[in-house]
């Protein structure tokens, strides 16, 4: 388990004895501005996003940003959720439409061209070990190329880990953020921030 020590604006992971890393922690704000300014802007939903039921708060967020000119996508990972299709049927459920919708071929080229990724509760599928960790779980397992994005925001409640049960060395980059919270809660402060 990670021992978190707080400090103002940045957090302390301790993944071993002689070992840590530290984090970059925004407020709802500081993600509201950097949205706001983005040209395209990719939404990576995961379980945390069922969990907290958040999909209807992302609807309202994607909706604003579009009404300020925002490109706003959905990248989709096949495995996201507890079932296959589980992020579809959310967002369907919230009316996202079809068309914002890509799956991860779809959508694994445009984050090279992406100002902000916001991560929803995704960990396992957007971990960058899954290329390189030959040792982790989840090597070879494709992932949603969300580290390439010029700015990588990931609202979750902790650090913990995913179902794999390996830190997440995306939350450690120095292109990511989190939003700790719950997702509803963050997103509807997120929306809040941009609406003042």
């Amino acid at each position: 388990l990670n021992e978190l020590f707080g400090a103002v604006g940045s957090v302390v992971a301790r993944t071993g004895e002689t070992e840590q890393r530290r984090v970059t922690s925004w407020t709802a704000e500081d993600a509201a501005l950097l949205l706001e300014s983005a040209s395209l802007a990719v939404i990576v939903p995961g379980y945390g996003m069922a969990v907290a039921q958040a999909q209807h708060a992302i609807k309202e967020l994607a909706d604003l940003l579009a009404e300020r000119g925002v490109t706003v996508l959905f990248g989709i990972h096949p495995v996201a959720g507890r079932m296959p299709g589980h992020m579809n049927v959310l967002l369907a459920e919230a009316d996202v439409p079809y068309d914002q919708l890509r799956d991860m071929e779809q959508i694994n080229p445009e984050f090279e061209h992406c100002d902000a990724a916001l991560i929803i509760g995704a960990n396992d599928v957007v971990n960058p070990a899954a290329r390189h960790d030959k040792s982790a779980p989840i090597y070879g397992m494709p992932i949603l190329d969300v580290d390439k994005s010029r700015q990588v925001i990931i609202c979750k409640r902790t650090l913990g880990p995913g179902f794999a049960g390996i830190d997440n060395e995306l939350f450690y980059a120095e292109n990511t953020a989190m939003l700790f919270g719950d997702a509803k809660e963050m997103m509807m402060a997120v929306v809040s921030a941009l609406k003042q």
